[in-house]
């Protein structure tokens, strides 16, 4: 089985619409990131604080954030973000400037989003069934990620930064790649919806 092509060596630009959703994911996820911070000391600072996100009782942000899921290292979970999405935007910023960057820096990329999405996905799977709670920041970032992590992946194995075999070169070279991950949004609606289906089913 070949390789879809010879892995770059020269450095790597992105187009103007990746280098825009790049730093868009970057900005939008470090606003989500801020906002869940502040909420998070002034919770610490007075534990009957109130978030604004405390909509009903699904969508409620508080509810998460008391939870040990919401310090998954052993500090809050949004300080990754802070620096995640920082450098995320810096490398976008630079894209539209129009950076090129070497491909360890794409791989990096690749590796910090795959890393994103699993750490999204186990998130998704505690705040559904186990934490039995909504907060909206943290969807956000649950769609910047994975956002982000289809893109980057479509542009490194469009550009060879990811080998891979003729056959999946021909996938992500497709039309309408957006269409994944809003396949994945769909899903995770759908998820949403069946698991507190007791209480949507009463607001009807």
């Amino acid at each position: 089985m070949t390789t879809a092509r010879t892995t770059p060596s020269a450095p790597v630009g992105a187009s103007r619409g990746l280098s825009w959703l790049i730093l868009l994911s970057g900005l939008i996820g470090l606003a989500a990131s801020a906002q869940l911070t502040l909420d998070k000391i002034r919770l610490i600072e007075n534990p009957a604080y109130q978030p604004n996100c405390n909509i009903n009782p699904i969508i409620s942000c508080g509810s998460i954030m008391r939870t040990d899921q919401a310090e998954a290292f052993g500090f809050p979970n949004p300080i990754i973000g802070l620096a995640a999405f920082g450098a995320l935007a810096a490398i976008g910023a630079g894209l539209l400037a129009g950076a090129s960057y070497r491909r360890w820096l794409w791989l990096s990329l690749q590796g910090g989003a795959l890393l994103g999405l699993g750490f999204v996905a186990w998130l998704i799977d505690q705040a559904l069934y186990e934490i039995g709670a909504l907060c909206p920041y943290c969807m956000v970032v649950w769609a910047v990620v994975i956002t982000l992590f289809w893109s980057t992946t479509v542009h490194n194995l469009r550009t060879g930064v990811l080998p891979a075999p003729a056959s999946v070169r021909r996938l992500a070279a497709l039309p309408h790649q957006w269409l994944v991950p809003v396949a994945g949004f769909l899903v995770i609606a759908l998820l949403i919806l069946t698991r507190f289906w007791y209480y949507w089913s009463t607001l009807l």
